[in-house]
């Protein structure tokens, strides 16, 4: 695969689409990249020269997967990224390769050097075979300042259609929970880690939905304000869709103003949207398409990360042939973004990407997804180390 440092979907020169292929066979390779851009209208993306990759997790025989449903937290160069694990088994066309009949376990993968070395420990809420402590409501209020405060929200399949919170004050070493987040008289929640803390007492959470016939998704927004003993409704985020609008990653832009990025599908298009809320989450404004494609039949979520200079970068997995990991950078609070930046490309297979990506303190950026060397080899947590440029 060739890339030129313009922007969006590289071009196979195997697939040379409205030109006829004698007429590509008769030029040399590069004119006829050339040739295929001007023609297409096409631009190519960006290759990430600085990226550097490290392996979180790797275990032959293991599916370790999902990142960015599971939570990403930092303290300077201290990093935490929640997953899950489990037995690989290589399956066929769209079911990802993990096996049924082994406990799927959550991980937490902890570095102390900014993403160089990681080491894995286990979650305290569950036993060996997966099983977690039966939830129950919170009547304490939590300390959501604590200066090693995370919170951890994800779905439970036992009773199917309910979500969970958990939280720590030791920075992921020990969590409390699980409790239980509302329904809201819906038919099921399927919470991912989303979240921000406005104050000691006071968040939003951002969780997917099913839809009124109980497929999945549409996004809501809602807030406690007495450290977590109860949840309100806020909104909705955009219209129900036909297909999904789902698993958002969000940030603060300013006081008021919240910019999330949802993964969308309609048909067998996928993509990301971003919308952004002035009002602190009470109502939504659709402000565009961002990618127009992570991957047909599949899909991939955004991670979208404010870095400190009040950049946005927006990474995100593609499913499509090159299989890998890509990222987008504004630089005005997300009404516009760059060119399309290649963080990876070699992957062996679509099963891949879910990321989270945190800042560290000498500016460059972390990205953890989950990745593959081809299809029948093992899942595995990832890393790039990245300057945003």
């Amino acid at each position: 695969m060739i890339y030129l440092k313009l922007k969006k979907e590289p071009i196979p020169l195997s697939d040379p689409t409205k030109i006829s292929t004698a007429s590509i066979l008769t030029l040399p390779a590069f004119s006829t990249m050339l040739l295929l851009v001007c023609l297409l209208g096409a631009s190519l993306p960006v290759l990430a020269d600085t990226a550097e990759h490290v392996i979180v997790c790797k275990e032959e025989g293991r599916f370790a997967g999902w990142p960015g449903n599971n939570g990403i937290w930092s303290w300077g160069d201290e990093i935490v990224v929640g997953f899950v694990q489990g037995g690989f088994r290589r399956a066929e066309g769209e079911d990802h390769p993990i096996d049924p009949d082994e406990p799927e376990l959550t991980r937490f993968a902890r570095s102390l050097d900014g993403g160089q070395s990681w080491t894995i420990e286990k979650a305290n809420f569950e036993d060996e075979n997966g099983v977690q402590l039966p939830p129950v409501e919170r009547t304490e209020p939590v300390d959501f300042s604590h200066p090693d405060f995370a919170m951890r929200l994800r779905m439970n399949n036992t009773p199917p259609g309910h979500s969970r919170i958990y939280y720590s004050h030791d920075r992921c070493k020990t969590w409390e929970g699980p409790y239980k987040l509302p329904l809201f008289g819906l038919p099921e929640v399927m919470a991912r880690t989303d979240y921000i803390v406005n104050g000691p007492y006071d968040a939003l959470a951002f969780v997917t939905a099913a839809k009124a016939n109980k497929d999945e998704g549409r996004v809501f927004c809602t807030r406690t304000t007495d450290g977590g003993r109860t949840w309100k409704w806020v909104s909705w985020i955009g219209p129900e869709p036909k297909g999904f609008t789902i698993m958002s990653s969000t940030v603060r832009l300013t006081d008021s103003s919240l910019l999330t990025a949802l993964r969308r599908k309609e048909g067998m298009s996928h993509w990301i949207d971003t919308y952004c809320s002035r009002n602190d989450g009470k109502t939504w404004t659709l402000l565009g398409e961002r990618v127009a494609d992570t991957g047909a039949d599949e899909g991939n979520p955004a991670s979208l990360t404010r870095l400190r200079d009040g950049r946005l970068a927006m990474a995100y997995g593609v499913r499509a042939e090159p299989y890998g990991i890509r990222t987008r950078m504004s630089t005005d609070q997300g009404r516009n973004w760059g060119e399309e930046i290649v963080l990876r490309d070699d992957a062996g297979d679509w099963d891949l990407g879910y990321p989270a990506t945190v800042q560290r303190t000498d500016g460059r950026l972390v990205t953890l997804y989950y990745f593959n060397d081809g299809p029948n080899q093992p899942r595995y947590i990832g890393a790039t180390i990245w300057t945003p440029e």
